[in-house]
């Protein structure tokens, strides 16, 4: 077994959610064989999926993954060295509400699988972030179906709301090609024209 595959066993029997494989599939499809100079990532739990997106990286690319539990993030940095990826994978320990405003970067992918309850916010900060012709992803779109379901429960709510919210703002505006697909928990493609 290598090393990332260790590092995505230890987080699936440690409950840290990780994206699934065919979500993970799909967005390498979608980049091809493209080399990315910069990489956006709102979320980056263990920095599992950061590991998994550093072979889109060109040479000298970068990521830049935002986590706000410190403990996530000594995890992180951990599996990060033992990839020998400490180079190239940056982690930004803070609310991503709070760090987002203070990125000026341009990026060519930004991967948002945070606080589902901030994805209008994330949303925002990812359209004066991403570069012309860049992509957006957004994880759990679909919010284990809750979002496309007349699905109510109070404790979920929020999170709902602001899902079908980022929907709707990523397919209305004029500026991104959008698409909903329905794999893994659902992930939305929204393409810089």
């Amino acid at each position: 077994m290598n090393k990332l595959e260790k590092i995505k066993k230890e987080n699936i029997k440690d409950h840290i959610p990780i994206i699934m494989d065919d979500t993970l599939e799909k967005i390498y499809e979608i980049i091809g064989n493209k080399k990315l100079d910069r990489i956006l990532e709102i979320g980056t739990a263990h920095g599992y999926s950061a590991l998994c997106f550093s072979k889109m990286l060109s040479e000298q690319g970068k990521i830049d993954t935002i986590e706000r539990s410190h403990d996530n993030v000594e995890k992180a940095i951990k599996n990060v060295k033992t990839m020998k990826l400490d180079k190239k994978i940056n982690i930004i320990e803070g609310d991503a509400v709070d760090v987002l405003p203070t990125i000026n970067n341009k990026y060519d992918l930004i991967f948002i699988d945070a606080a589902k309850g901030k994805y209008p916010f994330f949303l925002e900060q990812s359209l004066r972030l991403i570069k012309k012709g860049g992509i957006i992803f957004a994880d759990n779109i679909l919010y284990k179906g809750y979002v496309m379901s007349d699905y109510n429960k109070h404790k979920q709510r929020t999170a709902v709301t602001h899902l079908r919210e980022y929907i709707k703002l990523v397919t209305e505006n004029q500026e991104l090609e959008t698409e909903i697909l329905d794999i893994g928990d659902g992930l939305a493609v929204s393409k810089m024209k």
